[in-house]
């Protein structure tokens, strides 16, 4: 069945402004393209991008106004060569050529599968890192004791759900206090989006997660902002600092890992870990010892998600007393 009117039109639009944020990103000189002194564009012309992939410009003008169904994928590994996608934004732009082909769309992810106890067990075991599991959606939808410890600010936020399902898009942008429990919360944001903006390429038309980014562009000017950038990130690593309520700052590496639970189902197995002999080490330490003697909380199976409470100020355009950081 073909998607509804509206759903093409927003899909076309993200298409477009996608191809024109990357173009308005590359330099003439960085494409080895000539320049002179009288361009009205920062970055390259519809005519130069063309050249470069080898079509017409009336054909590139055209994809990028977002008529992508029916282009080949010779074509438009071209058009990621000349636009010098690396290879997240080259992943998302063909997740969204395959998302216009109504014939060949796959149903959406309205719901996720229940973590089998196997995956349980196996975060359950590891002991010195902080495990979760979440989906596309950036729901925690399984932890182990420690991960839970480590982000209890965010679980005890107002933005999570009745039932005790912490969302970090939520989180961050919803809850003023994450400014001061994430120190670097701008790349971490940042970061954020660019995750839900793959998960929308690669399912635009999953309802829940349409519900999540209209709520987020609603009420945070932060968001919408992010949003506006069309920057996309698949692989989710590298170093994260929080300030901890229990044990102070703690500098962390971190990494996620596709975990293959269900062909119906995107869920990644995010790590986070101290390195050995440091302080943050010791403070993981404590932070362990501190979870060991709680009671085990059980992430429910998905259900349909509960609004927060309408009185939750979303993080404004200033960093208040939070730490500036580059």
């Amino acid at each position: 069945m073909d998607p509804r009117p509206d759903d093409r039109s927003d899909h076309r639009t993200e298409i477009r402004d996608f191809l024109a944020s990357r173009r308005a990103k590359i330099t003439p000189e960085q494409a080895g393209l000539p320049t002179s002194n009288r361009r009205r564009v920062p970055g390259l012309r519809r005519e130069e991008v063309a050249v470069l992939a080898g079509v017409s410009t009336e054909w590139y003008t055209r994809l990028e106004k977002g008529h992508i169904s029916g282009v080949s994928e010779d074509v438009l590994a071209a058009v990621a060569q000349a636009l010098q996608l690396d290879e997240d934004e080259r992943t998302y732009l063909f997740d969204l050529a395959r998302a216009a082909r109504p014939a060949r769309r796959t149903p959406s992810r309205r719901r996720d599968v229940e973590v089998p106890p196997r995956i349980r067990w196996l975060l359950d075991s590891i002991a010195m890192s902080a495990a979760f599991v979440r989906n596309g959606r950036l729901d925690v939808i399984a932890t182990n004791p420690l991960a839970r410890a480590l982000h209890a600010p965010m679980f005890d936020s107002p933005t999570t759900d009745k039932r005790g399902r912490a969302n970090f898009a939520r989180y961050h942008f919803l809850d003023p206090g994450s400014q001061d429990f994430f120190v670097d919360w701008d790349s971490g944001a940042a970061a954020t989006v660019a995750l839900l903006r793959a998960e929308a390429g690669r399912e635009p038309h999953d309802r829940a997660l349409r519900e999540l980014i209209g709520e987020l562009s609603t009420v945070s000017p932060d968001f919408r902002t992010m949003w506006a950038a069309h920057d996309v990130r698949i692989r989710h690593d590298g170093v994260k600092r929080l300030q901890h309520p229990e044990v102070g700052l703690l500098e962390l590496t971190y990494q996620s890992l596709h975990l293959p639970v269900s062909p119906r189902a995107v869920h990644d197995l995010s790590l986070y870990t101290a390195e050995p002999g440091s302080t943050s080490e010791e403070r993981l330490k404590i932070l362990a010892s501190l979870a060991a003697t709680q009671p085990q909380v059980r992430e429910p199976a998905d259900q349909p998600r509960q609004a927060a409470p309408s009185s939750l100020a979303p993080r404004s355009g200033t960093s208040g007393n939070r730490p500036h950081t580059s």
